[in-house]
């Protein structure tokens, strides 16, 4: 089944029934009176929640729906019949949205949840009501009124519990289909999931929640690369976010805390408000002895921001425990879960750690001003003048040294003479 998660649609209310003029005309019945019935009703246009739909697909090919009109009213004080009203079955999370405006309408986010987007006209009186002591043969009835009409977006955000976040083949579906009972296609190429996923983890004690996959993001999905942002509506319901990042990249060349960050990024350029949603940072594919060894200096970066890494390998299942044990802690507030982050303070870590790091180098290491070739050849030609001048200073300090003892052994010669 094609997945389809935003259509424009037309929705118009059924027009009320006009009245009917009409007089009584029976044998024996001399002047009846008037006897003109009331138009009927027009159709509404309901929206109704269906938990069993998970796409919008029946929109996507009748963009124009409409309501049955109310009928006219007979003779024979004969009211008109009420139109039918156009029930429509939209899945569970659909916002219903205005299209001029996009002004929220409503929000389909319970099952079995009704709402009237266009009310149907009402029918026309017919003559009968128009008749008095003073105006016996009313000549007239009333139209009746015309249905609403709108022209309206359908957007759909998936109800899921816990988001899957990540570039593309970082292991989000093959993580999926471990914890629940979702198969998504799964391949060793980026870009293998095109539409969202939905499965349901059976976790202890009888508790479940829901888990959704979204297809991968890239640097510059805020601009249009790759797939874009055209998914991540899916993930805002979440109440967590478990961000996967592939450290097999690092064999290829790619930085891990880049590929973190980055996301974190595209995320608070989509949203502010996903931004702020609590993640729980997973280390994935370790079970590749490259990504083991990446794992040592990717988690000590992160533990520099005050940051938890989790460990996972989704392809031996190592480590899926400690994950649901963590987004149980965040959904129930039970269980040993590893701390979580968002995206924001993510990003603020960041900043703040490279600005310590640029005043501790400012610190040990003073800029020194550029020195040009003439100034390092007078530099030269001082050192080397100062080494002569030093050199030819040693014999005189030398000799000095060797004729002050002389001048003190002569002075004790003089006193003998003086004394004789």
């Amino acid at each position: 089944m094609k997945f389809v998660d935003q259509v424009r649609v037309l929705v118009k209310a059924g027009d009320g029934g006009r009245g009917a003029v009409a007089f009584r005309r029976e044998k024996f019945i001399e002047k009846g009176g008037p006897s003109g019935g009331d138009g009927g009703n027009g159709g509404s246009v309901v929206f109704t929640a269906d938990p069993q739909l998970t796409t919008l697909l029946d929109f996507r090919f009748q963009q124009h729906l409409r309501a049955r009109n109310g009928q006219h009213g007979m003779g024979s004080d004969c009211n008109g019949m009420n139109g039918e009203d156009l029930e429509l079955r939209v899945p569970v999370g659909t916002l219903v949205l205005e299209d001029a405006t996009q002004a929220l309408l409503e929000d389909m986010s319970t099952a079995g949840q009704r709402y009237v987007v266009a009310k149907g006209g009402r029918g026309g009186l017919g003559n009968i009501n128009f008749a008095t002591s003073t105006r016996q043969t009313p000549r007239f009835a009333q139209e009746g009124t015309p249905g609403g009409e709108k022209m309206i977006v359908l957007e759909l955000k998936l109800l899921a519990d816990v988001g899957l976040l990540g570039f593309p083949n970082a292991g989000k579906s093959t993580l999926i289909s471990r914890i629940s009972r979702a198969r998504p296609k799964i391949a060793d190429y980026p870009f293998t999931t095109l539409v969202p996923n939905l499965g349901v983890v059976q976790y202890k004690d009888k508790l479940s929640f829901v888990v959704a996959d979204i297809p991968g993001l890239i640097e510059g999905a805020s601009e249009g690369v790759g797939l874009g942002h055209q998914f991540l509506r899916h993930v805002e319901r979440c109440r967590v976010l478990v961000h996967l990042i592939d450290l097999s990249a690092a064999a290829q060349g790619r930085d891990p805390v880049a590929d973190f960050d980055a996301i974190n990024l595209e995320l608070q350029k989509y949203s502010p408000e996903l931004a702020s949603k609590p993640q729980i940072v997973v280390a994935n594919k370790l079970d590749v002895t490259e990504a083991r060894e990446a794992f040592v200096t990717f988690s000590e970066k992160l533990k520099a921001r005050g940051m938890t890494v989790l460990q996972l390998s989704g392809a031996t299942g190592s480590g899926v425990d400690a994950v649901l044990d963590a987004c149980a802690k965040v959904l129930f507030g039970r269980g040993a879960g590893a701390g979580v982050v968002t995206a924001n303070e993510a990003l603020a870590s960041r900043k703040t750690r490279n600005a310590q790091g640029a005043r501790g180098a400012a610190k040990k290491k003073k800029v020194a001003a550029p020195v040009t070739k003439r100034a390092a050849v007078h530099t030269f030609t001082k050192k080397k003048k100062k080494k002569a001048i030093s050199v030819k200073k040693k014999p005189v300090a030398a000799a000095a040294k060797k004729a002050a003892p002389a001048k003190k052994k002569k002075a004790p010669a003089k006193r003998a003479r003086s004394q004789r």
